[in-house]
């Protein structure tokens, strides 16, 4: 159980927040309403995704105050705390990604992962062109062809036939890119790696404790990310595009990765270790 502690966590935290999402909308639950672009937690407090609100913004829509009240919540969360871990902790579309990652190494489909069809960057110019064609036609681009958004309200309000589209991001990472989207092409990804670059919470590496078996890497679906401190050197990791998932933590048999807290104090060791 221990070796898949953080994935469970995440799991139940996936699985709870959709779980309220459709309370809010089939018993008139007032925990958690609306979806993952605009939310309210118990009727009071705004919760927005910063990149649709940017989107809003270009487009040249009026934002609302709970909107931007909503967008600065999230943002600060994931800014000083949660780094990149919406993609793993919250996105419903993660559970599709990694089964699609499961079955390509259970499969041993494109087994040493080196085969990139797509640049990892691509998804920082896909995420700059949503806000271009977003003030160009006027509309929250991305949003509209969103699988996260897709999933989200199949979930919500019944299956339609966004489940084509949800299938085919499936069938791509299984077979053409492995973590071909989420670790490629999403937007909203990008736009949390850069909200949380300079977060509290990240993977510590003890380099003395390391024994290069490779583990971490091999589950790890930012595996560029580990590649500064794995058999090189003690640190955190440091990548933005780590999304705290903790797989490498658990799949390292040495214990030589944890959570810890990242000190800014220049001299200062201070980091707490929260695994």
């Amino acid at each position: 159980m221990k070796k898949y502690r953080y994935l469970i966590l995440r799991r139940i935290s996936q699985f709870s927040i959709l779980f309220l999402y459709l309370g809010a909308n089939v018993w008139g639950w007032k925990i958690l309403w609306g979806d993952l672009s605009f939310s309210k937690l118990f009727n009071k407090i705004p919760l927005t995704d910063p990149f649709a609100s940017l989107q809003m913004l270009f487009a040249g829509a009026v934002i609302s105050t709970d909107m931007i009240i909503g967008a600065l919540i999230i943002t600060l969360f994931y800014g000083l705390i949660g780094g990149r871990a919406f993609c793993s902790w919250v996105c419903p579309v993660n559970l599709v990604t990694d089964l699609a990652a499961y079955l390509r190494r259970k499969l041993g489909i494109d087994k040493d992962g080196k085969r990139y069809i797509i640049s990892r960057n691509f998804r920082y110019w896909f995420l700059a062109t949503a806000l271009v064609v977003s003030a160009i036609t006027g509309v929250a681009s991305f949003e509209v062809i969103s699988p996260i958004g897709i999933l989200t309200r199949m979930v919500i309000f019944g299956v339609g036939f966004g489940w084509t589209f949800i299938l085919a991001i499936f069938l791509f990472d299984l077979f053409i890119a492995k973590n071909g989207w989420c670790g490629h092409m999403c937007p909203l990804g990008a736009t949390y790696s850069i909200i949380g670059s300079k977060s509290l919470i990240r993977v510590e590496h003890n380099k003395d404790a390391c024994t290069n078996c490779g583990e971490c890497k091999n589950i790890c679906p930012e595996k560029d990310v580990l590649n500064p401190l794995i058999h090189k050197k003690n640190g955190f990791v440091e990548g933005i595009a780590c999304t705290n998932c903790g797989r490498c933590i658990e799949v390292c048999e040495a214990n030589a990765l944890k959570f810890s807290l990242r000190s800014f104090i220049k001299g200062e060791n201070n980091e707490k270790i929260i695994n």
